[in-house]
């Protein structure tokens, strides 16, 4: 696998639980959302791409494999990691940074 995904057991945290964990990791998170169904088209980023899912579900698809995120999921993307994403049925809201 090309992205690393730790998956949350429990309660998920809240979307300001998440943000003070991201900057508590030295991030700049900002938050994002989208409609039912959503989808992304391939692209990649030159940074690593830290991403918890705050509620919903996104996959994110990779030349690797999909990774099926929901709340409380972190993604971990390598820089130059080739991906897409389709939004599940009741949207998504995350929370993303640049490292």
């Amino acid at each position: 696998m090309d992205f690393v995904v730790d998956r949350h057991q429990g309660p998920p945290p809240s979307e300001g639980e998440i943000i003070a964990r991201m900057r508590a990791d030295g991030l700049a998170p900002h938050g994002w959302g989208n409609a039912p169904d959503d989808t992304y088209g391939w692209h990649e980023h030159h940074y690593e791409k830290v991403l918890y899912c705050v509620s919903g579900r996104i996959v994110f698809h990779t030349d690797t494999g999909d990774a099926d995120l929901g709340p409380g999921d972190r993604l971990v993307l390598p820089p130059h990691t080739r991906h897409a994403a389709t939004v599940g049925a009741e949207g998504v809201r995350c929370v993303e940074a640049s490292r």
